[in-house]
């Protein structure tokens, strides 16, 4: 079995469990139920935002929904045409990331991945407000507690993933099957309608309608498509993740990314055609998905269908991140711009350390918001086209240097895209600067130097370790072995047996306090050592302020200096209890020794422990 290396500055050997089956891998349906949750669930506030924008013009604007909504759908089309290749050309996984380090540099690599870290992060925080707004919306009883429900469902989302990738799509499979089912169902019946079922959801609420029409110019056009391009998140997900597949994984991964281009694109036309056919427009405290389906199926039992199917698939979105982010974060360590704890896997195929620091991050931005998902909307998205921008003009690098068959129009399509996602970018941050969206052009960069510092880190250690270079034959130094003891028992016999196998010299060390009390015990103590007689000298050290580590390292480096050809070993005998729970019942005594030894001295540190039971 291979395990990962622990030597700093050096990439991580992936760990692999005994189990390498493929088993704990994804099918192409498997896979597009665990990574395009986010995707599928954006339809929900995707069209929204159009109608949002563009409601600013009047009845006369929200007539540009369609339009604006083809254009996003077209570069939907190229965005998953461009993300097949991807997978083709990077089954490894890491998407933007992996296209810029091979083709745009390692600076422009970084900004891919800072860029992939903040989406996914963002991504998990916007998904899991947007659902429990949603069930706050249909219980209002429940909204001042919105936060402690965010942080349930994360806590939820967080233990399915951390059993692994698999088995958190078999949970989501039924969820992801019944909205796109209720949203097929909602466009199918809305299409035979001439106008609206019922409008009850709607009514009562003010209109967000402007009252007086405006032209509506390029930059209102511009700004529409670029909210309404919060659609598209999700897109990149499957092609960062492609090691989770099973084999063939470059074949099931383009399946499922092609599946997810085609449901996702029929949905938002569809719901898009449906609101220029019922008139709709936007009204507080209604989602423009709850009109439509009030209007297309009624104010009934299929309504609230829609409605909670909605909720749990925006709530269980997040779970995109749980399966992108990690693969990503492996890549980074193995690179040496991420800790290599990163690389670890558990069993069932899962980076634990990926998914606990994602929910960590999460769980903190949710605090921070309150659990308010207006506060965080207008952070998400900038980071998703930046990655999409990178990708695809690493894609257009890629086809002029293979220069295969038809590498021409691939280059045109992947620029073609690069320009759309691109002029979305500088759209949707100048739009959304002062509502919060500086925070992330600041965070960008410092993530970046982030990644950088730890390269750096790592490069260093290496260096000092002479990594890569033949080092020179072991050999044979004196060895002095010091042990910590407060007291007579098996414990001091097996710390001692162990030490005399270890080291040349011996010496065991007792920490004496001033107080009449205790060096009372240091006699007895003394005088219980005499009579034991083990062959190995007892050493007491004074100690005037009842400190317990700076004697025992202030003993240390004194025997360092004193034989400097030696290698000083600090042996601390420790007790394992026999159940969890009574590891509370220790003073831990060994914990603060080895912690001032560490910081204090350069002697190896050797922790015995002493099982119970």
């Amino acid at each position: 079995m291979s395990v990962l290396t622990t030597v700093p500055g050096s990439a991580p050997a992936e760990e692999e469990p005994p189990d390498t089956g493929e088993r704990h891998r994804l099918t192409s349906v498997t896979g597009l139920a665990a990574l395009s949750l986010d995707a599928m669930a954006s339809v929900a506030y995707g069209p929204e935002a159009i109608v949002l924008v563009l409601a600013a013009a009047g009845a006369h604007g929200l007539g540009f929904t369609l339009p604006v909504t083809l254009a996003i759908a077209g570069l939907l089309a190229v965005l998953v045409a461009s993300y097949r290749q991807v997978i083709a050309a990077f089954p490894d996984g890491g998407g933007s990331y992996a296209v810029a380090k091979a083709h745009l540099g390692k600076r422009t690599s970084l900004v891919a991945a800072g860029s992939l870290v903040l989406d996914y992060v963002l991504n998990v925080a916007v998904a899991v407000t947007a659902g429990v707004a949603a069930l706050t919306s249909a219980f209002p009883a429940l909204y001042e507690d919105r936060l402690w429900l965010c942080l349930a469902v994360l806590v939820l989302i967080t233990g399915v993933n951390l059993r692994g990738i698999v088995e958190s799509a078999r949970v989501f499979i039924a969820p992801t099957a019944v909205f796109v089912a209720s949203i097929f169902a909602l466009i199918a019946v809305g299409l035979f309608r001439s106008g609206p079922v019922s409008t009850e959801a709607a009514a009562g609420h003010a209109s967000g309608l402007a009252d007086s029409a405006t032209t509506v110019g390029a930059l209102l056009l511009l700004k529409a498509f670029a909210s309404g391009c919060s659609a598209l998140t999700g897109v990149e997900a499957i092609a960062n993740a492609v090691p989770s597949f099973r084999v063939p994984r470059v074949k099931r991964a383009q399946r499922a990314e092609v599946a997810l281009g085609a449901v996702l694109g029929v949905m938002l036309i569809g719901l898009s055609v449906l609101i220029s056919r019922f008139h709709l427009q936007p009204v507080e405290g209604v989602t423009v998905l709850a009109q439509l389906a009030d209007a297309s199926l009624g104010h009934n039992w299929a309504f609230y269908v829609v409605q909670f199917a909605t909720m749990i698939l925006l709530a269980l979105s997040a779970n995109t991140s749980f399966g992108g982010l990690p693969v990503l974060l492996k890549l980074l360590a193995r690179d040496n711009y991420a800790p290599h704890v990163f690389a670890l896997k558990a069993d069932r195929q899962v980076h634990r350390h990926g998914v606990l620091a994602l929910a960590v991050v999460s769980a903190a931005l949710l605090v921070f918001s309150g659990g308010d998902t207006n506060t965080l909307v207008p952070l998400f998205a900038i980071g998703v086209f930046v990655g999409f921008t990178i990708a695809q003009v690493g894609m257009v690098r890629h086809w002029r240097l293979e220069q295969g068959p038809g590498w021409r129009g691939k280059a045109l399509l992947n620029g073609f895209g690069a320009l759309l996602t691109g002029v979305s970018a500088v759209v949707v941050t100048a739009t959304k600067f002062e509502e919060g969206a500086w925070l992330i052009v600041i965070a960008l960069p410092l993530l970046v130097l982030a990644f950088e510092t730890v390269h750096r880190a790592y490069v260093r250690i290496g260096e000092r370790l002479a990594l890569g270079r033949v080092p020179e034959p072991p050999h044979r130094d004196r060895s002095i072995v010091i042990v910590p003891v407060s007291s007579l028992s098996r414990l001091t016999s097996e710390a001692l047996t162990a030490a005399v196998s270890l080291g040349d010299e011996v010496r065991a060390v007792t920490v004496c306090p001033p107080d009449t009390e205790d060096r009372a015990q240091a006699h007895a103590l003394a005088r219980d050592w005499a009579d034991w007689n083990p062959g190995v000298p007892l050493i007491p050290l004074t100690s005037e302020h009842r400190a317990l580590g700076r004697p025992i390292a202030a003993y240390v480096r004194e025997t360092a200096a004193a034989a400097p050809d030696a290698q000083v070993t600090v042996l601390i005998p420790e007790v394992e209890p026999e159940r969890l729970w009574q590891r509370l019942l220790q003073n831990q005594r060994g914990a603060v020794v080895a912690h001032a030894v560490r910081r204090d001295t350069d002697a190896v540190i050797c922790r015995l422990r002493f099982r119970l039971g």
